[in-house]
């Protein structure tokens, strides 16, 4: 199996005046193609900083990150904002959409900042509106839609510039169960379809979607366990 992201040894340290608040402290973790990985831990372990370095939103102290072959470790803000915009597909759980944008428009954002042209930015938003089922709500802007469904527009414009990993971060949070549960479904399928996940979560039950359960405490890895079975 090919790997799509490798730490070696990743620190982060915040500093408050001369004091260094160490908050990842050693990270080794490798993650390929296709996986389907949950990151857990208590508040405070570190997995929320994890995220935002795996996701180029933030850089490490020391340490190496190598996604997709390539070294972003260093790499200045521009090169890293490219990296975000064609790597790596987010969904947050605050969604995140543009209230003024229609779900069509949001889902073509991340192709705007790539340069693909109106006519074929249109093509592959709706393509993935209808990979989402929601293709008939394609004008409609964010408050006219449901939380279940602002936060299927989310995934397909997180899948809409076919990036190398999907990183969800709490994608159930603001979402009562039922939904939950749909929009876990809808992960679980974009998985099965090729995708690498990367979820973050403080919940067991979404945890249990992924195939293999990555905990941290105090800016360590805790615990590496592959599931032997899948939740349905």
């Amino acid at each position: 199996m090919s790997a799509v992201i490798e730490l070696k040894q990743l620190r982060k340290s915040y500093y408050l005046g001369k004091q260094e608040l160490p908050v990842l402290k050693g990270i080794d973790l490798t993650i390929n193609r296709s996986e389907f990985v949950a990151l857990m831990g208590p508040s405070g372990s570190g997995k929320s900083t994890l995220m935002n370095i795996l996701g180029c939103l933030d850089t490490l102290t020391s340490g190496q990150y190598i996604l997709n072959s390539k070294d972003v470790s260093k790499l200045p803000d521009n090169d890293l904002a490219e990296i975000r915009n064609q790597e790596i597909g987010f969904v947050f759980q605050q969604f995140n959409l543009l209230p003024r944008l229609s779900a069509l428009e949001n889902v073509a954002l991340p192709l705007i900042y790539a340069g693909v042209p109106k006519k074929e930015r249109n093509e592959r938003a709706m393509e993935m509106l209808s990979k989402v089922n929601l293709a008939d709500r394609y004008h409609h802007k964010s408050n006219e839609l449901s939380g279940g469904q602002i936060q299927r527009v989310a995934i397909a414009r997180a899948l809409v510039n076919n990036p190398s990993i999907i990183l969800a971060d709490e994608p159930t949070g603001n979402l009562d169960t039922k939904t939950s549960e749909e929009i876990m479904k809808l992960i679980s399928e974009i998985h099965t379809q090729g995708n690498t996940v990367v979820l973050v979560t403080h919940e067991e039950d979404i945890a249990g979607y992924a195939q293999r359960v990555v905990r941290l405490r105090d800016g360590l890895i805790e615990s590496d366990r592959i599931k032997e079975k899948m939740m349905a």
